[in-house]
């Protein structure tokens, strides 16, 4: 698939401070090794509003950093805007694709939406990439195992490594 410069990711979960930051900084860390910052850029957001302005998650930064991912940013709520301010759209769970769908009936969209573990490679049969929320550390170490594969799988699909 060829490559137009400047294609922009939305990664979205519910509370923008878990999953959808740390698909954020797996996939900025991605572009950074792969020399793509002149061709890809990307952003996160909720489909709630809950926990706009924070950072992300203590435990979720952990397990990303032990990887050598640096998760930034503070948590926001997906905006109409967003459904074509960017080229994809990828989400974690069913539940936020509904959210994400209903927001997009409801306005104009030119963004494609898919949920990102419709790209993993090594885990194959990974349908969404589970909120770590409530769990233990090894939740959160499985979220990074999927979106590290995922967000590799999305770079290979269209092209980018």
């Amino acid at each position: 698939m060829s490559q137009r410069s400047n294609q922009k990711i939305l990664f979205v979960c519910m509370g923008n401070i878990c999953r959808s930051p740390a698909a954020e900084g797996t996939m900025a860390h991605l572009i950074g090794q792969h020399g793509l910052g002149h061709s890809l850029e990307c952003d996160s957001a909720g489909t709630t509003g809950f926990h706009t302005g924070n950072s992300p998650d203590s435990r979720m930064t952990r397990a990303a950093a032990k990887r050598g991912i640096r998760l930034s940013g503070r948590a926001r709520q997906i905006q109409p805007s967003d459904l074509t301010a960017f080229d994809y759209i990828l989400v974690a769970d069913f539940e936020n694709l509904e959210d994400v769908n209903r927001l997009a009936a409801q306005h104009k969209v030119t963004a494609s939406i898919h949920r990102i573990c419709e790209f993993c490679e090594a885990h194959e049969n990974a349908q969404v990439v589970p909120d770590p929320y409530y769990g233990g550390e090894e939740g959160f170490e499985k979220v990074m195992d999927l979106l590290e594969d995922a967000c590799q799988g999305f770079l290979r699909k269209h092209g980018f490594i």
